[in-house]
């Protein structure tokens, strides 16, 4: 008689039906925000040039949903919190399918940049929302890791997808990229409605911290202000310094009101801990960077080597298909040698890929000049991204979910605000004829100088809170 075999040992990153309908459904989300932002980036230089705009005020189109975004994950994060992450995630839902359908029907920069800010505030509800519903879905380890894996590089897909999306309607018009977002954001809110498990009752009461919101999506908007405007304006006038000024006080307003309120926007002991702070330090570095890098190189290969927007999107696409393919991949390595070598070897790769940029010319050869960079950024987000959310979310109780959602992806958004701000501030400054194409390589290759000292900057930054996370273990350890 044959001893019998020993029974299968259960997967431990297995999930059952209701939780793939459940992420599904909140990858659909992050999907459609990815391809919303992807899109409307190929279709900037069409709507400059039907609009009429200039390019200090183009990168508002841009800004303004980001500043929206930005400006109230917080507020998002702690009102799912509050009054329930099913409840939040499909009101905002509705209200960013309704924004999408007004901007793809004004007709004024301003009209358009105000839609953008309502989309921008609207994605700030849901995404705070589905992220804390996956953190608390999911239980920390192995399970959450593939969770997070399998959503971030839904973003990304999308975010490749939308590259694609935005140049062949871009090609029909670029209200098209403005309208594709509808149909897609109201399937979703009515399959949301049915597989999202209700909000539990209420068991902790709290009030909305509705002066920390204001003063810190005021202090993002006054920074952004004056960055961007300081080279048209001045960077010792009245409007910039006033700005900035006004800027460093609502920022001290939003530190004092969080350390007096009884119910803060932000428990500012969270970023105590060296891992929390140091994924929130490098998600703000990773969007700093790349959204001023595609600004730059956007309007590079449209206006100067006189590529179509379906080129330009294909010129992307690799970047966004190795994300896709790497980072649900990225669940294992991280619960087998943590978050902190994944973040490190991302922004090193986002180092090099910038650094060899910057020597581009006017004529350069995709293969060998660009490609390089495109795949190495990809790499980059492969790496980080994924990793970035788990540390970000890792060792937080379910109650405070939404505010660790709400403060990794403000990192990412404020990043992604004042690095476009920044980058846009440095190619106006030095630009001698905007009318004259020729002229924007020169105009670039500072803003691609400070894009890849940015990246530096961050690499130093998340090397430091990986030192001090050591120390506070080893303390831990001899204590």
């Amino acid at each position: 008689m044959s001893a019998s075999s020993p029974p299968a040992r259960p997967d431990p990153t297995a999930f059952d039906r209701r939780a793939w309908i459940t992420l599904l459904v909140l990858c659909g989300v992050l999907f459609l925000d990815g391809l919303d932002v992807s899109m409307v980036g190929v279709a900037l230089p069409s709507i400059e040039t039907d609009l009429q705009l200039s390019t200090s005020t183009l990168q508002w189109i841009v800004s303004g949903y980001v500043l929206g975004y930005g400006g109230l994950l917080l507020l998002g994060g702690r009102t799912a919190d509050l009054l329930g992450r099913r409840r939040v995630l499909l009101v905002a839902l509705a209200v960013f399918a309704f924004a999408s359908l007004l901007g793809a029907l004004v007709d004024s920069g301003p009209l358009l940049i105000a839609a953008r800010f309502i989309k921008g505030a609207a994605a700030g509800f849901t995404a705070p929302a589905g992220l804390s519903i996956i953190t608390t879905t999911f239980p920390e380890g192995p399970l959450r890791n593939r969770a997070l894996g399998i959503y971030t590089a839904t973003g990304a897909s999308g975010f490749s997808l939308g590259l694609v999306l935005g140049g062949v309607l871009t090609t029909a018009g670029w209200r098209w990229t403005f309208l594709m977002p509808v149909p897609i954001a109201v399937v979703l809110l009515i399959v949301a409605t049915r597989v999202l498990r209700p909000d539990p009752p209420r068991v902790r009461e709290g009030r909305f911290d509705i002066a920390g919101a204001v003063s810190v999506t005021g202090a993002m908007l006054a920074l952004v202000f004056g960055v961007s405007g300081a080279p048209e304006a001045g960077w010792t006038s009245a409007q910039t310094l006033g700005a900035l000024a006004g800027s460093v006080a609502l920022g001290a307003a939003f530190l004092a009101i969080e350390s007096r309120v009884a119910h803060p926007l932000v428990r500012l002991g969270i970023l105590r801990s060296p891992v929390i702070a140091g994924a929130n330090i490098g998600g703000m570095t990773v969007f700093a960077c790349y959204f001023g890098f595609q600004f730059m190189v956007t309007l590079y290969m449209q206006q100067l080597l006189g590529w179509s927007a379906l080129e330009t999107a294909l010129a992307f696409l690799p970047a966004g298909l190795l994300v896709a393919f790497g980072a649900p991949r990225m669940g294992p390595l991280a619960t087998r040698f943590g978050t902190a070598p994944l973040i490190t070897a991302g922004l090193l790769s986002f180092v090099v890929g910038y650094a060899l940029f910057i020597p581009i010319d006017a004529s350069p050869t995709y293969t060998i000049a660009i490609l390089p960079t495109i795949l190495l950024l990809g790499l980059g987000f492969a790496l980080t991204y994924p990793a970035v959310n788990m540390a970000a979310t890792s060792g937080i109780a379910d109650h405070e979910q939404g505010l660790a959602s709400g403060l990794v992806s403000t990192s990412f958004q404020l990043g992604g605000a004042l690095g476009l701000a920044i980058v846009t501030a440095v190619i106006t400054a030095g630009s001698t004829d905007a009318s004259d194409p020729s002229t924007l390589l020169d105009d670039f290759r500072p803003g691609l100088a400070v894009v890849t000292g940015l990246a530096v900057l961050g690499l130093t930054s998340v090397l430091g809170a990986v030192v001090a996370q050591r120390r506070v273990q080893k303390r831990l350890v001899t204590a």
